[in-house]
């Protein structure tokens, strides 16, 4: 969430952002959806393009939601997609987990999703979250953990992605495996009422195989990850380029399963 303290790793290129568009409240957010009311106050970290947001904005409308990222031409795209969906109750801007303009105990819930894994100190980003949360408000965070992701059938070039992937990820400040982590960060950053949870996505239809894999492959050789990878010299533009192969030919199998495992947490300010 920080550009000034880690490294985005995945960046904002198309095959990113075709990712991050897909995201709704009902797949990234249902462990939070239940407790969501009208006329409650969100701050949404991290937002991105926005899709979760807005599905959110409609569940607490009227509402005041905020939504924030450090990208200014994605906060742009957001803006532009709560504009097109006439959702009126939410305001976008650019702005940073560290650095967060609001006072203490400003909204009733702040949520978080896929941001702590990309942070220098999730400890401090849960802390902060906590501070802008009002007492008895929620802060709500998911995260992935990629040492968790289970695929099938077993390509040795999916299990170097992953690897690649997880030095990165480090090497640019971040966590990978957050997922499994959130509940301790929470606890040092001072809760004491947390819930946590796991869910998942899936893809194994041929439609998800297909637009999972199609994502990935463009990723590792045309993405913000593959200048990192090629730039920290951990791959050549050859080794990305059977990495991005390996993705295909895991898309076309029809056995292929891919399961991405998620850690929450729902933490009582």
């Amino acid at each position: 969430m920080s550009s000034s303290r880690a490294v985005y790793t995945h960046g904002h290129h198309a095959s990113v952002l075709r990712s991050h568009t897909w995201r709704t409240a009902e797949n990234s957010a249902a462990y939070l959806v239940p407790h969501l009311r009208p006329g409650m106050s969100l701050l949404d970290v991290g937002c991105g393009p926005g899709t979760i947001t807005a599905d959110l904005a409609r569940l607490v409308a009227p509402g005041r939601v905020v939504a924030i990222d450090t990208a200014e031409e994605i906060v742009a795209q957001s803006a532009e997609l709560m504009a097109s969906q006439g959702l009126d109750n939410v305001v976008c801007e650019v702005g940073d987990v560290y650095d967060l303009g609001y006072g203490e105990g400003t909204f009733d819930v702040v949520h978080a999703h896929q941001v702590v894994q990309h942070v220098a100190d999730p400890v401090g980003a849960l802390a902060a979250m906590r501070r802008v949360c009002r007492p008895g408000g929620l802060v709500a965070v998911r995260d992935s953990d990629y040492a968790a992701f289970i695929f099938y059938p077993e390509l040795p070039e999916l299990a170097e992605w992953s690897g690649l992937y997880h030095r990165l990820a480090r090497a640019n400040g971040g966590e990978p495996d957050a997922g499994r982590r959130l509940l301790s960060w929470a606890r040092e950053a001072g809760f004491t009422e947390i819930t946590p949870s796991a869910s998942t996505w899936c893809f194994a239809t041929p439609e998800d195989r297909a637009w999972w894999s199609g994502l990935w492959a463009e990723r590792v050789t045309t993405s913000a990850m593959a200048d990192q990878a090629i730039g920290h010299g951990f791959a050549t533009r050859p080794d990305l380029d059977r990495l991005a192969a390996a993705w295909r030919t895991w898309g076309a199998d029809p056995d292929g399963w891919f399961t991405v495992l998620h850690g929450e947490i729902l933490c009582r300010a």
